[in-house]
């Protein structure tokens, strides 16, 4: 049983910090961006060391409060906000955002985990490296919340997870002792890998302050395109021709329906086209080549190479940064489509990539003998997430579709299960989800997480709801 985080705490907690580092909670830290939570009015730490984390933390562990642990806020399933329960402690790593050492010639950083992408991205270009994890709120988005989701975005094809960027953590396990694991190593062989273990944890094992990651090297040469594809299969078997012809060396590549670009035209935002004429599917391609390989050119020829063999009909390659900036701008303004429009269900699923064209025409008619609907689907291709959004008919709101909103997701989701998929590719469970990590998450994990949780955090009080049921 957590007790909240009241007046009597707050004094206690107050004694044992410097001044400053306590306040109530503002309501820009209780609300998601769905707007479809709301968190309780709590109190907010702010702390400034991985020391007063620990502090706060053992505080919490003392009292039984239940802490919710906070990045940049930028989370889809309600991870960062607790809407129901004791009120707990708001822990944001907001001021905790020093990069601590760029050792460019082993690409390594350590950054504090309240540090913005934006902002390692900026520390590791100024260094000449790139960290190449990509997604669309990295303004605002935290490096500890993207490790404690295990973020994805859309160069995952080429450089993987957060997961994959990372070498090691710092964090402050649930009983406010204090992990070091910042070593510069790519070999650690001493034990279980506890590193992993945080990673994707969403703040239900510990706190992440401060991570080791991963650079690389600056693609001597950047290129971009758009291709009309002639259906989904058809853009797995140019994915298939990208990476060979390149080596490997395809970062990017998307694929976009015609019905997402119809958003774009009905509700904005303003995006420059492609194409004249919208077709039915389309995918971005983004290169990044080694010297010597010039992008425009080997764009071209992938399209000769595809054209001929009937996957690809139109294309059009990026002939400046400009360019590059709005083929890219296309892609990432179609979440805002999407909330503009108003989904009746959104669905964040991975798929084998052979799998993918079959639940492309499975799933509408699956879907037709629920409701009459729209489908945006768009994503990842190149990893196998698609982001599967089901939208009411043009001029009929999303409300009217209230009663049909678990049967739609549950069609979904069922479908993708089928196919040996996963019913949350890149947003993590937080507590939107946590129903169906039970309904489709397989026994034998459920219960060693259960198992891990309880020895870690015999109290509960990390993260309360989120990840697994109560």
């Amino acid at each position: 049983m957590l007790n909240p985080a009241d007046d009597a705490f707050s004094e206690r907690l107050a004694a044992r910090l410097p001044e400053g580092r306590l306040r109530p909670a503002e309501p820009g830290y209780l609300e998601e961006p769905r707007g479809r939570f709301r968190g309780e009015a709590g109190l907010l730490a702010l702390p400034r060391s991985t020391a007063e984390v620990a502090e706060i933390v053992r505080a919490c562990a003392e009292a039984r409060v239940g802490i919710v642990p906070r990045g940049g806020g930028t989370g889809l399933v309600c991870g960062q906000v607790m809407p129901e329960g004791p009120v707990p402690v708001i822990l944001s790593l907001e001021r905790m955002a020093a990069v601590r050492g760029v050792w460019p010639e082993e690409n390594v950083m350590i950054a504090e985990a309240g540090a913005t992408l934006a902002e390692v991205q900026a520390a590791a270009r100024e260094a000449g490296k790139l960290f190449p994890l990509s997604i669309a709120s990295e303004g605002t988005a935290r490096i500890g919340g993207n490790l404690s989701t295990n973020a994805g975005g859309v160069n995952v094809l080429r450089y993987g997870n957060t997961r994959d960027l990372c070498l090691g953590i710092e964090a402050v396990l649930p009983d406010g002792s204090i992990m070091g694991g910042l070593k510069r190593l790519r070999k650690d062989n001493t034990g279980y890998d506890l590193r992993n273990l945080l990673i994707g944890a969403e703040g239900t094992l510990g706190v992440i302050t401060a991570a080791t990651l991963r650079l690389h090297p600056i693609p001597a040469a950047e290129g971009s395109a758009y291709f009309a594809v002639a259906r989904p299969a058809a853009a797995l078997l140019l994915l298939a021709l990208a990476q060979e012809r390149t080596g490997g060396c395809v970062s990017v590549f998307e694929l976009i329906s015609r019905q997402g670009l119809d958003f774009l035209d009905e509700v904005g935002p303003a995006t420059r086209r492609p194409f004249a004429e919208s077709p039915e599917w389309m995918v971005l391609i983004e290169l990044g080549l080694p010297e010597g390989l010039n992008p425009e050119e080997t764009l071209m020829g992938l399209f000769a190479k595809a054209e001929a063999q009937g996957w690809v009909s139109d294309g059009v390659i990026a002939q400046s940064l400009s360019d590059r900036e709005d083929f890219r701008r296309l892609r990432e303004s179609l979440p805002e489509a999407n909330r503009r429009i108003g989904a009746i269900s959104s669905h964040d699923i991975s798929l084998p990539l052979s799998a993918v064209p079959e639940f492309l025409d499975r799933a509408p008619s699956a879907l037709a003998r629920i409701a009459d609907v729209r489908i945006n689907c768009f994503g990842h291709l190149g990893d196998g997430n698609l982001h599967y959004n089901v939208f009411p008919p043009k001029g009929r709101h999303r409300d009217e579709f209230k009663t049909r909103i678990a049967e739609v997701k549950t069609c979904v989701h069922d479908l993708v299960h089928e196919y040996g998929g996963s019913v949350s590719a890149e947003h993590g469970i937080g507590r939107l989800k946590v129903e169906d990590l039970e309904k489709y998450g397989d026994p034998a994990k459920i219960a060693a997480m259960r198992a891990i949780k309880a020895a870690l955090d015999p109290f509960g009080i990390m993260n309360p709801g989120a990840v697994l049921a109560g």
